[in-house]
Parts: C-alpha cells; structure tokens; sequence
C-alpha cells in the first residue's frame, strides 16, 4: 500500500475521540482559543490540553500564544493527506465495482448464449 502522507496513521488515531473530533469540527470554522473549544466539551481544562497536544502532535491543528492567549487553527495541508487517501481507496473501489460489473455482464452473455 502506498500512503501518500507520511503520519497518516497518526492522523486517524488523533481523529479516533470524539472530543478531539468535536474540536476539529470547531475549528473547521476558524482559529479558537482553548477556553472557546472547552467550552462546549464537558470536561476540565487540562483534559481539553491533553486532547489538544494529541491533535498537534498529529499535525492536524497548530496553535500560537499571544500573551496569555493560545489559539488553535486547522492544519489544512496535513488534512488534505487524509482527502489523497480516501481518494485512492475510492477509486480502487470503482475500478473493483467495474470489474465486477464487466463480469456480471459476460457472465450474463454467456448464460444467455447457452439457452
């Protein structure tokens, strides 16, 4: 198998908790700080920061500290390692599906041949 992005596993594992995914969801919308992504999330703020070392450590959201204030954003170039992959299984898919397919077709010309 060929991965196009070194890391993806990395990706998918920091993407498996759906808090993490809830703050990525968050994100997709524009930087935030980490008291606007704990907000919605039940949880303590040092829980919320070991989910967000997680999702840096998977490259998925960098994060900058001005004064007082860290803010995370979306890597989105590491995400679009994840968008490479899916599309190479979905056309590994298809080319499956149309294989399948031109056979079911000669199978059935042949059946029907031999009526």
């Amino acid at each position: 198998m060929n991965y196009q992005s070194p890391g993806l596993e990395h990706i998918f594992r920091a993407l498996a908790d759906r808090s993490r995914l809830s703050m990525v969801e968050r994100l997709s919308f524009g930087p935030a700080s980490v008291k606007e992504l704990a907000e919605p999330l039940d949880m303590a703020l040092p829980s919320v920061l070991k989910h967000l070392k997680v999702l840096e450590e998977g490259g998925i959201v960098l994060s900058e500290k001005s004064g007082r204030v860290r803010t995370y954003r979306l890597d989105h170039k590491k995400l679009e390692g994840i968008d490479s992959w899916l599309e190479e299984r979905k056309a590994a898919w298809n080319r499956s599906f149309d294989r399948l397919g031109s056979f079911l077709i000669e199978s059935s010309d042949e059946n029907s041949d031999g009526e």
